[in-house]
């Protein structure tokens, strides 16, 4: 074995090289999942990306909107948590929501200096109006599956994503 690979180190059979991760179909190395997924999740946002554009707003926008409609009015600081935001991110994001009418700060009672953020109906609307928009795109994203597929990969990916039993990664 070559002298840069640690003893027990993986190989490929064929010719005694350390495997090395790549996202290629077929791939065996053991960080072929992160990268696949990190792959899809580029492709996936670069649609829903398209799709988000004509209503005028961003995928960064888009999620904290879909934490507000999922949670209510929401503390910055869990924003922040929630969508991978840092403190000033999550400050830009509500400035522009603001500034678009979509979501508004409100004082948090027995906080004087929390505020909540809260969707307003305009925000609403624009919520489900991209969902509309996105429809064709998402179908365009499983395009290449067999119609049975699209369902399947959501299920495998909500088992991924939230383990029976485990704590949420995201």
């Amino acid at each position: 074995m070559p002298a840069d690979v640690p003893h027990g180190a993986a190989s490929s059979r064929a010719t005694d090289r350390p495997l090395r991760a790549t996202d290629r179909p077929g791939d065996a190395s053991p960080f072929a999942l992160g990268l696949l997924l990190r792959r899809a999740h580029s492709r996936a946002a670069t649609v829903m990306t398209e799709a988000l554009r004509p209503l005028g707003i961003e995928l960064r926008h888009f999620a904290v909107l879909i934490e507000l409609v999922n949670h209510g009015p929401t503390v910055q600081r869990d924003l922040a948590t929630a969508t991978g935001s840092d403190k000033a991110g999550i400050m830009r994001i509500v400035d522009d929501l603001e500034r678009r009418k979509l979501a508004v700060r409100k004082a948090v009672p027995g906080d004087r200096r929390a505020r909540a953020v809260e969707i307003t109906p305009q925000g609403l609307e624009l919520f489900d109006a991209a969902h509309v928009a996105a429809e064709p795109l998402a179908e365009r994203l499983v395009a290449e599956l067999a119609p049975d597929e699209p369902a399947r990969l959501m299920d495998l990916l909500t088992r991924f994503t939230h383990p029976a039993g485990g704590e949420d990664t995201a």
